[in-house]
């Protein structure tokens, strides 16, 4: 009996222990990882404690790297370096396929830039003998509209210019007093019988002596007179067509004023300036073919194979400059950014080396990434010392500094 009351006392002073035991607040117990290395423990190094900074996770890159992508499309014809080799800066690394079809293009925008720039060396050179031949034509036009513009003048006034006019008053003058030496002679014998042959003879001269006065006087006439109205028109269309002369003429030789024709000097020098640019084209085409170095280095990736097809703009090679390396965070908190800046000082420990070196803020981004859902920024920083052993790739903490 006594038993059985002590064992009921035991079983009511356990079910208060855990009454009790639910209403309390449960302790929070860390997360075990099965199989991963405990800071602390013994044999595995332990990251230095942050105080007084704001820490972010990052990787050990090279200062400098670059992915080499194929201009062109071809087929790789050669790998001339293996991964993991030294590289100088505009070394062949890989080659591909289709220089001679490039090369063809090459010479083929040779001739013509060599044909179009003969085309204007020769323009250039013919340019001073258009220029003569230009300026004869003008000073030919020249001389016809003068003469044009002169016997249209003369078609306001009588027909004979001044010297014809004096000539045939001239003429008229001695035809005159030749009659009338003729008409004193016949007066002599006058009164002779008409058979007489002295009066004959001094008859007939008096006739030619009357006969050339008539003439001088008709020749004197039509020289004081002025031209009729067709005269007049053939005048002035004479007038006009050496106008319409002269002034193409004119026209002609201005184009050559400053050189060949400004038109046909523009075209040959776009045609030149366009073979110019072909030929650089295709040069540039025929160098893309070999996938060169940017800079010394390692050649840290090669993506194809021999006979393996590249397309145009795709990734053929990775370099990087493994003489120098930074430090890459992508998960610094955006409730932390504020905290960091260019020139900032930072600790950065290598987990595989077990050792801190110093560094220096190189760059903040100023756009955000996300990362798991968090805003996140990425950061960079450059080492003052580069700690022995250290490789591209290595886990790093960083601690910036902000006290």
């Amino acid at each position: 009996m006594k038993s059985k009351i002590l064992l009921l006392l035991l079983l009511t002073a356990l079910l208060a222990g855990c009454s009790g035991a639910a209403q309390a607040t449960p302790e929070v117990l860390p997360t075990i990882v099965l199989g991963a290395d405990v800071p602390g423990a013994a044999g595995t190094p332990a990251a230095p404690v942050s105080t007084g900074g704001v820490v972010a996770s990052g990787n050990i890159i090279p200062a400098q790297e670059a992915k080499v992508s194929a201009i062109l499309g071809g087929t790789v014809e050669r790998v001339q370096s293996s991964v993991g080799s030294e590289i100088k800066k505009g070394q062949v690394i890989v080659s591909l396929g289709g220089k001679a079809q490039q090369q063809a293009a090459v010479e083929a925008a040779r001739m013509e830039l060599l044909t179009s720039q003969q085309a204007l060396d020769t323009l250039k050179q013919e340019a001073e003998l258009a220029k003569a031949q230009a300026q004869l034509r003008l000073a030919q036009a020249s001389d016809a509209f003068n003469e044009a513009t002169k016997k249209r003048g003369w078609k306001e006034y009588r027909i004979g210019d001044d010297n014809q006019v004096a000539v045939a008053r001239a003429d008229l003058i001695v035809a005159q007093d030749w009659l009338k030496r003729k008409q004193e002679m016949y007066g002599g014998w006058a009164e002779s019988p008409e058979d007489n042959l002295n009066k004959a003879s001094a008859l007939s001269e008096l006739s030619n002596a009357q006969k050339a006065v008539d003439r001088a006087q008709a020749n004197l006439n039509y020289l004081m007179n002025k031209p009729d109205t067709y005269e007049v028109a053939i005048a002035d269309a004479n007038l006009e067509i050496a106008r319409a002369e002269l002034e193409v003429a004119q026209a002609d030789f201005d184009k050559f004023t400053n050189g060949p024709d400004p038109d046909a000097l523009a075209l040959a020098e776009t045609r030149v300036s366009q073979a110019q640019a072909q030929l650089e084209a295709a040069e540039y085409a025929l160098q893309s073919l070999d996938i060169k170095a940017p800079f010394d280095g390692t050649l840290s990736k090669v993506f194809f194979q021999v006979g393996e097809w590249v397309q145009p703009g795709q990734p053929v090679v990775v370099v990087a400059n493994l003489s120098s390396f930074q430090v890459e965070t992508k998960d610094l908190s955006e409730r932390n950014v504020a905290q960091v800046s260019v020139g900032q000082k930072v600790r950065v420990f290598i987990e595989a080396l077990n050792q801190t070196a110093k560094g220096t803020v190189l760059e903040v981004a100023p756009l955000a990434d996300t990362l798991g859902g968090d805003v996140v920024y990425r950061s960079l920083i450059v080492l003052d010392e580069a700690p022995e052993g250290l490789r591209a790739g290595m886990s790093a903490e960083v601690t910036f500094i902000t006290e």
